[in-house]
């Protein structure tokens, strides 16, 4: 793979067979629960293997697929020690905050949560906790942590703490967080990866050659393995990645400026790139509103697909501290126009 083509090239090439001698062009499926004399789960299949191959040239290191993000996130979790103290963003993914809670009800970890964008708390974290918990943009406020900064306090700091980045809303067309000096990047795959809302995955991606044997080790011991066809099915994903992100961008940053316009909306959170929009409303009521009245944009959980998705968070068990009246909005491929016109009609023109 050459290293000076872009990154939306390698997402098509990375993870080929080898052209020529009558080989396909894409990897094919491999149904298999045994592989000679090992079982799949412990050693994988060319499908899985096509795909974090892929995954990897992208992030900058090796990936380790799963069964789901959620898996991934509880992968992760495996490679800490009891007692250890994770700081992690006040504001992010619902299922691995969940996750962070329940270990520390079972008194496994400590678990420090810090607003986003307070970078002088996250350096101070550096110097104190075992592991940070970066996500950026975060899910559902849109946030943009500084990475950068917070990184580099972490690899200076003498705790030395493991850093992991969810990088499922920015994709690794957006930022390769390894480069930057992070230890882990996760992405549930189920989103703009995969993109077509039609399969669970997940996907741990580490250049530390200790911690990918350590992931592999974890999946292989708790049997979270990605189905073979998820994983076909995500490697074809990958490959319009770099289209489907920029239209969807494209359209975001229209809806983004003619929200911000509107009487109705109070305040529009949109980090500048990428296709994820979130907005606010004046309360709760409005916002169930809004996505009652709406034709087009489903009122659904999940996000990263062709279509385009919206939903109030602060309903959800787990989000009841995001702010009220708070959409996240996906934004898929639909017409802009068609879509502003959805979202027009139902604030009331």
């Amino acid at each position: 793979m050459n290293e000076s083509w872009s990154a939306r090239t390698r997402a098509i090439l990375a993870g080929r067979p080898d052209a020529g001698d009558g080989n396909p062009a894409n990897v094919p499926l491999v149904p298999a629960s045994a592989l000679g004399l090992d079982y799949s789960r412990e050693v994988g299949t060319p499908t899985w293997a096509a795909f974090e191959e892929a995954v990897g040239a992208l992030e900058g290191g090796t990936a380790t697929a799963y069964a789901s993000g959620m898996a991934t996130v509880t992968a992760v979790l495996d490679l800490l020690p009891a007692g250890a103290t994770i700081a992690v963003p006040v504001y992010s993914y619902a299922g691995t905050r969940g996750a962070l809670d329940h270990a520390q009800q079972q008194g496994k970890l400590t678990v420090r949560r810090l607003e986003p964008t307070d970078t002088d708390a996250w350096i101070a974290a550096a110097a104190e906790a075992d592991v940070l918990w970066l996500e950026s943009p975060t899910n559902p406020t849109l946030d943009v942590m500084d990475l950068d900064a917070i990184l580099t306090a972490a690899r200076s700091s003498d705790r030395a703490p493991l850093t992991v980045v969810d990088n499922t809303f920015a994709t690794p067309l957006g930022q390769q967080p390894l480069g930057k000096g992070a230890d882990v990047v996760v992405h549930s795959v189920t989103k703009f990866i995969g993109g077509h809302s039609d399969l669970l995955l997940g996907v741990a991606v580490t250049a530390r050659d200790d911690l990918s044997t350590s992931l592999r080790d974890a999946r292989t011991r708790t049997g979270a393995t990605p189905g073979t066809f998820e994983a076909w099915l995500a490697l074809r994903g990958l490959r319009t990645l770099g289209v489907r992100l920029a239209e969807a961008s494209k359209t975001a940053s229209l809806l983004a400026e003619r929200l911000a316009a509107h009487p109705a909306v109070a305040r529009v959170r949109y980090p500048g790139t990428g296709a994820m929009v979130s907005f606010d409303l004046a309360d709760g009521d409005a916002a169930e509103r809004l996505c009652a009245n709406l034709k087009l944009i489903h009122n659904a959980t999940s996000l990263g697909g062709v279509e385009s998705t919206i939903e109030r968070r602060a309903h959800l068990p787990g989000d009841a501290h995001v702010p009220d009246g708070l959409l996240r909005l996906s934004v898929g491929l639909e017409d802009p126009d068609d879509l502003w016109g959805d979202v027009s009609a139902g604030l009331g023109g």
